[in-house]
């Protein structure tokens, strides 16, 4: 289960970056792949895998159905 307690934004959103390029990388996608079967610029895609943004959960659910995995998935990490 994912230990948020103590854990500061910046380190919770390089730790989910890092797991959706895993998951994009174990799919072997780029990240323009993955950004045209989700309707996202290749940019966005970038910053999410560097922990640069933010994202809502529909997003985050959006980022899990291109990568055809449960969004609970992402949270693996």
């Amino acid at each position: 289960m994912l230990n948020l307690q103590g854990m500061e934004k910046s380190v919770f959103t390089k730790k989910l970056g890092k797991q959706i390029a895993r998951l994009r990388e174990e799919n072997e996608l780029t990240q323009v792949q993955l950004a045209k079967k989700c309707n996202k610029h290749k940019q966005n895609i970038n910053r999410l895998e560097t922990g640069e943004i933010n994202p809502t959960a529909f997003y985050l659910h959006e980022i899990a159905m291109a990568l055809k995995v449960p969004t609970t998935k992402l949270f693996d990490f």
